[in-house]
């Protein structure tokens, strides 16, 4: 509930006044969407910026700005190595890009250690 009117916010998707809590989540009783109250103040609150504070978006091609050890290859990935159609995500200890490294395969990087190309 928004503290100031003490009304929950209109459903995101067909934009019904009929929503109701459900635990952690707002729910809508007319199309079925379910959402946290924290997504309905302005849709997507993450933004994933890279390493010099550019945003980054889902299908971006990014440059490795450090060279990054990798388990189990003895030179891993050099920096400045391009890595294309990134996909953005809610990863584990930071790492939010999943992506596939040429010589590498698919794996997971910090949006911390890449630039956008």
């Amino acid at each position: 509930m928004t503290e100031a009117t003490g009304t929950l916010p209109p459903c995101p998707e067909c934009a019904s006044a009929y929503t109701y809590e459900m635990g952690a989540l707002l729910v809508c009783p007319e199309c079925g969407h379910e959402w946290s109250p924290s997504a309905a103040d302005g849709g997507d609150s993450t933004v994933i910026r890279d390493a010099v504070g550019n945003v980054l978006a889902d299908g971006d091609t990014v440059t490795v700005v450090r060279t990054l050890k990798v388990k189990g290859s003895p030179s891993g990935i050099k920096a400045g190595t391009k890595v294309r159609n990134i996909r953005l995500v809610d990863g584990v200890d930071g790492h939010d890009i999943d992506c596939k490294v040429d010589g590498f395969g698919p794996m997971q990087l910090k949006s911390s250690v890449v630039k956008k190309a």
